[in-house]
């Protein structure tokens, strides 16, 4: 192995320190906390839930605007959210941008905040339920 390969990237060292804000749910850890209140934020892009399904229930937002949709002071908080009460568990196509994510969230001052490790791939492998991205009557993306 080179020493390019087992030296850590800036991007690598980053989620190493953003990932010590997190208490990081496996797939079926993600899916005990939901069925508890919890929710799943889908970040994937639109073709990647088109490409792999979607997970039952989970709440599709553009990640360059979760932060103001979990916000309830935000003029664009999106009410199916309960950022303060419940886990918000935000899920991507692998378990990489939502780390840096979750952990914005927790800085914000969301202490349920975290994210799934392995993301969808993760939670597909894991044999849970994913629905074709028409089966899902809110399946849009939130602007």
């Amino acid at each position: 192995m080179s020493d390019e390969q087992t030296t850590p990237t800036p991007i690598h060292r980053l989620l190493e320190q953003e990932r010590l804000l997190l208490r990081r749910l496996d797939p079926r850890q993600a899916e005990q906390a939901v069925r508890a209140g919890g929710v799943i934020v889908d970040t994937r892009s639109h073709e990647q839930r088109v490409a792999g399904g979607i997970v039952p229930g989970s709440i599709r937002v553009h990640r360059n605007v979760l932060e103001w949709r979990v916000d309830p002071t935000s003029a664009w908080f999106d009410e199916r959210f309960a950022a303060y009460s419940r886990p918000v568990i935000v899920m991507c196509e692998q378990g990489y941008s939502s780390s840096l994510a979750a952990a914005t969230l927790q800085r914000l001052g969301f202490d349920r905040a975290t994210d799934m490790v392995g993301g969808f791939e993760a939670w597909k492998a894991a044999g849970l339920p994913v629905l074709p991205l028409s089966a899902e009557p809110d399946a849009g993306p939130i602007e």
